[in-house]
């Protein structure tokens, strides 16, 4: 016999048919009370990664806090009253850890930086505002584009210039060694480099009768206190040939002296400031004769130079050719490398290099030449202030060489820099020996750039080159169509 089962059915009808039964209205848990407190705290101070962001809830002192009353008596704690109205109190975090020069035993100078990076002109500056700018397209159609503002009050002017070098390498060339310099400043964001050309430091110190080592002086300074003699050769700042079996650090020199006797008897240094050309070094373009002049200014610089004697008892000498090319990385003169492939367009289109620039908004020439400067005066070549050497510029452009004395270079000569290609096409000027080999066999001469030691041709650049003579005013005869011209 199964037992009744109509008085379960009733309650289970009386459950699902009946009214509903009144809701009593309920608060939401207050963030603290019961565990929340306890799982903050416990996370806060249970731990060495505490931030400020742990300290922005309102509970109970952490129990790593003795200090703090109740921290290690939880009867003494009284809490919060839940009903009191009254504005939350926030712990503030206090940092116990000293600074990390201070940790480490670092000497920072005053006003410096721990490390020896780049020279920075702003930091911890506000990013610059958006707005929007309405312009009108081909059709006459408004459009609309955004454009960054940096407000005046943000603006800071920069400070004196300040250039470091940060590393200096030796790098063999067809036309034998030289010793490439990066440099950081505080001006710009770019690596400009020096490419000196100074082989007799592989022979050890100078010979009283020679002229100093083009070095820099702030590569050989001491950086800090803590580094090394690794670190200083690391770098570069060493002396004679680095190898395996040769690791001397260099000394820090305080200023470049030169004996004014010894200028008398040795011509000054070569020097070219060679602004960079992706086109013409890279590519081998010959829309211009950049990278024949990179070349050529190393080739120059690299020749042996004659000592005349000093009495007539002494006999001729030689001494190996030293100089620096100063390469500035300010592409299609200072417009950058996408204008200058928008104005190879225009001259496409009949117009010349200056028209070109100035119908995309940019000026003839853009280039500045502070840098430059500052980089020859750490090499101690050109420096008015402290007892250096004078230099010989090879350019063909006389306002390049205003420019350079304006800020501060002293240049005793400018040496011109005549096409190779304009010199085999005259029977006046001299050929270089493997550039007229090279034309006889028309065979490649080994170079620094794409186009080596090889002459650029073509109406191109003869163009070009008419365009620098007769519009930016370049000393340079206009040897073109007749070699009698």
């Amino acid at each position: 016999m199964f037992p009744s089962h109509s008085d379960a059915d009733a309650a289970l009808l009386e459950a699902l048919t009946g009214p509903a039964p009144p809701t009593r209205k309920t608060l939401l848990p207050r963030r603290d009370a019961a565990l929340d407190p306890l799982l903050i705290a416990a996370a806060a101070a249970s731990g060495p990664n505490v931030t400020r962001n742990h300290y922005t809830h309102d509970f109970f002192p952490g129990v790593m806090l003795p200090q703090t009353e109740g921290s290690w008596d939880w009867t003494k704690f009284t809490g919060q009253d839940a009903s009191a109205k009254s504005e939350h109190k926030r712990m503030a975090y206090v940092s116990r850890q000293a600074p990390r020069s201070k940790r480490l035993g670092l000497t920072v100078p005053e006003g410096g930086k721990e490390n020896a990076g780049p020279l920075s002109p702003s930091e911890n500056l506000p990013s610059p505002s958006k707005s929007r700018v309405i312009t009108s397209d081909s059709e006459g159609k408004p459009r609309s584009r955004t454009t960054s503002v940096v407000p005046e009050s943000i603006k800071i002017p920069p400070g004196p210039l300040q250039v470091k070098c940060m590393a200096r390498t030796r790098i063999p060339t067809p036309h034998g060694p030289v010793f490439l310099h990066l440099y950081h400043n505080n001006r710009d964001s770019k690596e400009h480099m020096a490419i000196v050309v100074d082989p007799a430091q592989f022979d050890g110190p100078p010979h009283p009768d020679s002229p100093p080592h083009i070095r820099s002086k702030s590569l050989d300074a001491v950086w800090s206190e803590n580094e090394t003699e690794m670190d200083r050769i690391t770098r570069g700042a060493y002396v004679g040939r680095l190898s395996a079996n040769s690791q001397q650090a260099s000394k820090p020199v305080d200023s470049h002296v030169y004996s004014t006797d010894m200028n008398n008897r040795i011509p000054a240094p070569l020097i070219r400031i060679h602004s960079e050309c992706f086109t013409g070094e890279t590519v081998g373009s010959m829309r211009c004769d950049c990278g024949e002049q990179l070349d050529e200014a190393i080739r120059l610089i690299s020749q042996p130079i004659t000592v005349p004697p000093q009495s007539s008892s002494d006999a001729l000498r030689t001494i190996p050719g030293r100089g620096a090319v100063v390469y500035m990385r300010q592409e299609g003169r200072g417009i950058g490398l996408l204008s200058k492939i928008r104005a190879y367009n225009l001259q496409d289109l009949g117009h010349d290099t200056v028209t070109a620039n100035l119908m995309l908004g940019h000026q003839a020439d853009e280039r500045g030449y502070e840098i430059a400067v500052a980089i020859l005066r750490d090499l101690g070549l050109g420096s008015k202030e402290e007892l250096g050497e004078g230099v010989r510029v090879l350019t063909n452009n006389p306002d390049k060489v205003r420019a350079l004395e304006v800020e501060g270079l002293r240049v005793v000569e400018r040496v011109p820099m005549i096409p190779r290609s304009w010199k085999t096409r005259n029977p006046h000027l001299a050929v270089p020996a493997p550039i007229a080999r090279a034309e006889q066999k028309d065979e490649r001469v080994a170079g620094a750039t794409l186009i080596g030691g090889n002459a650029v041709y073509g109406e191109d650049l003869d163009k070009y080159l008419r365009t620098k003579v007769l519009r930016m005013g370049h000393m340079l005869p206009l040897w073109l169509e007749d070699p009698e011209q």
